[in-house]
């Protein structure tokens, strides 16, 4: 097992928190990613397991994030990768072709043509076909897909905070801004295309 790879069963990942550390420990003392790296520092201590510290705990954390799933979406019968969509369409204010909708969702086309398939079953979203080229559509919100929006962002903003409510409000500032300036760097260097 790589510190990269999500948690499983039987990670310990799931169960109750180890809760038997000080609170003296650093943080890094207390997570899965360190005894990762900890084991591989012990086979190979000729290489630099330092990345291993950062983009492990980075997809830990979003395994773990994806795991405890979004409550307030799943009351609404969403999953996260549909609550996006509509949130694209709702915060850009405007309709948006499904390549649109792939690019603000970093999702592929056919993910994002089965989700406009059970969005538009539920009326929550529409489409009509472009007056100059039949190939494209255009989506937008209904006003079922805005009030759902609208209804759930609260809740679910609250939801996240409480998931991020361990850390004092400068650590999240500092965090939000380290990661901020990851990703810049990764889209830039990959050629990711922002919307």
């Amino acid at each position: 097992m790589t510190a990269t790879q999500g948690p499983s069963a039987g990670d310990g990942l799931t169960g109750t928190p180890d809760t038997s550390s000080t609170a003296d420990t650093p943080v890094s003392g207390r997570d899965t990613v360190a005894e990762v790296v900890r084991q591989w520092r012990a086979v190979h201590p000729d290489l630099d397991t330092g990345p291993m510290e950062i983009i492990g705990r980075i997809n830990r954390c979003a395994a773990l994030f994806q795991q405890a799933e979004d409550a307030p979406l799943r009351r609404a019968g969403l999953t996260r990768p549909e609550f996006d969509l509509l949130g694209a369409l709702r915060r850009t204010g405007h309709e948006l072709t499904p390549s649109e909708l792939a690019r603000e969702t970093f999702s592929s086309g056919a993910a994002v043509t089965k989700r406009l398939k059970t969005l538009t079953e539920r009326g929550l979203v529409e489409r009509r076909g472009d007056t100059r080229d039949r190939r494209v559509a255009h989506v937008r919100l209904t006003d079922a897909g805005r009030e759902l929006v609208d209804g759930i962002l609260p809740s679910q903003l609250s939801y996240e905070n409480a998931v991020l409510s361990g850390l004092g409000s400068g650590e999240l500032g500092d965090l939000a801004g380290l990661l901020g300036g990851l990703l810049a760097q990764l889209e830039g260097r990959l050629g990711v295309l922002r919307a």
